[in-house]
């Protein structure tokens, strides 16, 4: 996406350089392209492109998101420990403060997410950071 309909946020990552794919298998993003991009209409911020850890499927199913059943009607795999998926900031925080948050990758992880989760959090959980 181009960063039209979404108030002017251009589709950068926490650095301001283009935003990396998270993940072709499986395809993620709120638009399903494999990158974390996002607009207005995602209200959930699906801005961090996180790394699937048992212990964090197990956390998101316990407060009602289980990413881990497959939902074919959806076209929604489900995903598994060493998956990357395009996560709700707000998910991803609260993961942080229950000490459950899964390694992010900050390069294809949307500077939107900046709004919600601080990016020295975000450091502290890099897997990507040289």
């Amino acid at each position: 996406m181009d960063g039209s309909g979404d108030g002017g946020n251009p589709q950068v990552n926490v650095f301001g350089d283009p935003l990396a794919t998270c993940s072709d298998a499986p395809k993620t993003g709120w638009y399903r392209s494999g990158c974390c991009e996002t607009d207005l209409h995602d209200v959930g911020s699906h801005t961090v492109c996180a790394l699937m850890t048992a212990e964090f499927l197990e956390f998101s199913r316990a407060r009602g998101n289980d990413l881990s059943t497959p939902r074919p009607e959806y076209g929604f795999p489900g995903l598994k420990h060493g998956d990357r998926w395009c996560l709700c900031a707000a998910r991803w925080l609260e993961a942080l403060q229950a000490g459950k948050a899964p390694k992010v990758f900050l390069k294809a992880t949307h500077r939107r997410a900046l709004e919600i989760v601080p990016l020295a959090d975000l450091k502290a959980h890099a897997v990507d950071l040289s």
